[in-house]
């Protein structure tokens, strides 16, 4: 149990300090540069404006399938054409050495194909969560980085948030006791007509969207891995939306421990947050893994306070980004490897699995 929590306890403010090997920092070294893979939402709103905040890395080139936000974004930031891309000559990547790092930000059923040929063109890569749409993906994704000599990192973004980090040194401090019962709730009302509620291109349904949030977060809070899972699920089918997706899922964990974890993931109720209650109080937090604005709170010896953080110095993206450039140049691995991405999809995949048979999984290490 003390192996996982140790780790995620120990990163915290000084996550990429003192961690590059070598010379110092100053002396003649360049930023390493990122190429983001596929111009949507997240990626043109949430990562691409954070890049300039980056100690260890920059932007320096677009693959995109269309031409118009190539031409938009490219301008935006400065990218020259010579370094803006589109899906057909997307392999050409390896001959330009402006790229170090690939971020791959498309639909999850694209994530293991551009990710492995980033790998095979010698770049070290980001891969958006959930890694892939099957374990046999990630697997796959996993060998070619590790063919290639290059990094592979997944992007779970609250590895590197300071509320949550908190939240993992405070169940670890024993502060609440000895941990008995998580609870993690992580859904929105999805809007119809996108890509995520088309199984061909996402994989599945909420689950794999943001029930993955309640999933990794169980884990790291847990610090163990869970031997055995049960899900049940409710989809109206009805619903045009979910015609080949599913809408919620309630799953459980257990875990060597003995903690029990209980968890929502859906697609027509809003929630984000968690709690870990142990024999002394609880920690929890709502919202829990938003993009900004995370609330916290704590509850020992009866009396229930808020828990208020000084604004960090490297916002959840910003370690996020610079984190995998640290890597590539220390030849440390990520916190999140792809092993982290693998482990949650065989746990996905063992979800599904229950609520289609309606029985408990037993996990094997």
């Amino acid at each position: 149990m003390g192996t996982r929590r140790e780790l995620l306890g120990g990163i915290g403010a000084g996550l990429v300090a003192g961690a590059l090997a070598g010379p110092a920092w100053g002396q003649g070294k360049r930023k390493l540069g990122y190429a983001i893979v596929g111009l949507g939402n997240y990626a043109t709103n949430q990562i691409m404006p954070r890049i300039k905040d980056c100690e260890f890395a920059e932007l320096r080139a677009l693959v995109s399938g269309t031409p118009e936000k190539l031409e938009r974004y490219g301008a935006q930031y400065g990218v020259p054409r010579t370094h803006r891309y589109n899906y057909r000559n997307y392999d050409s990547i390896r001959d330009n050495p402006d790229i170090d790092l690939v971020y791959v930000v498309l639909p999850n059923s694209m994530h293991a194909e551009y990710s492995i040929r980033a790998s095979k063109a010698g770049k070290h890569v980001l891969c958006e969560k959930p890694m892939a749409i099957s374990s046999a993906e990630c697997e796959a994704m996993i060998a070619a980085a590790k063919k290639a000599g290059r990094k592979l990192m997944i992007g779970y973004r609250s590895h590197f948030e300071q509320y949550n980090l908190l939240a993992i040194r405070t169940v670890k401090s024993g502060e609440i006791g000895t941990p008995k019962v998580i609870t993690a709730n992580h859904g929105f009302n999805a809007q119809p007509n996108q890509w995520r509620l088309d199984k061909p291109m996402s994989g599945g349904g909420s689950l794999m969207d943001i029930g993955i949030y309640s999933l990794n977060a169980a884990r790291y809070l847990a610090g163990e891995e869970p031997i055995q899972v049960s899900a049940m699920e409710s989809t109206d089918r009805s619903d045009p939306r979910f015609k080949n997706v599913e809408d919620q899922i309630d799953f459980q964990l257990r875990f060597p421990s003995g903690i029990i974890a209980n968890c929502v993931s859906s697609y027509s109720t809003g929630h984000n947050d968690y709690r870990v209650t142990g024999t002394k109080g609880w920690v929890g937090m709502e919202p829990a893994t938003p993009y900004d604005g995370h609330k916290m709170w704590k509850r020992v010896a009866g009396k229930t306070e808020p828990i208020v953080l000084p604004a960090p110095a490297k916002t959840q993206f910003v370690g996020q980004l610079d984190h995998l450039a640290e890597c590539a140049m220390s030849g440390r691995e990520p916190i999140v490897s792809g092993e982290e991405g693998l482990r949650d999809m065989r746990l996905i995949e063992a979800i599904y699995k229950s609520a289609r048979e309606g029985r408990a999984i037993k996990l094997t290490a």
